[in-house]
This record gives structure tokens, sequence and C-alpha cells, in this order.
């Protein structure tokens, strides 16, 4: 779905849009332009606690990573064991 958009933009810039772009390509041009920046954004944004807890679930149904990470915890317990008190 599109949403209108009214921007304000010097007049040099107005002009070259439409000698460089034409006239029914620039809302495509702009459109081009910004997504990368969002995208960016986007992946730099901290997530949210749905988002987290999606992960979390994800991460627990890998049967295998959790039977490796089991087994590098249970090692864990065994090194500090050695450990002078």
């Amino acid at each position: 779905m599109h949403k209108k958009l009214t921007i304000t933009v010097d007049e040099k810039i107005y002009e070259g849009l439409h000698s460089l772009i034409g006239r029914g390509n620039i809302s495509r041009f702009v459109e081009d332009s910004v997504r990368p920046y969002l995208e960016k954004k986007r992946k730099s944004r901290r997530p949210t606690e749905a988002e987290m807890i999606a992960g979390y679930q994800e991460m627990a149904a890998d049967k295998e990573r959790e039977k490796e990470a089991l087994e590098w915890i249970e090692g864990l317990i065994g090194d500090s064991s050695d450990e002078a008190r």
C-alpha cells in the first residue's frame, strides 16, 4: 500500500529531479534512495520484547544447539572445581 507524502525541497532540487529523473519517476527515486537507510536503521534498532522471546523460543527448539550448550555448561562446572579457594 502506498501513502501520499508532501515534501518541500529547494527549487533547484525540484528542477533537477524533474530534468534528471522525470516527472513520473520521482516517487520511485525517493523511495529507492531512502529504503536502504531505513533498512540499516531497522537492523540496528533494539529488538522488542516479543522479538526477543521469539528468538529464545527458536533457539530452545534447536535440540542440537541445546545439547551442545548443556555439554559446554557442564564442562565449566568441572573447570571451576580445580580453582584454589
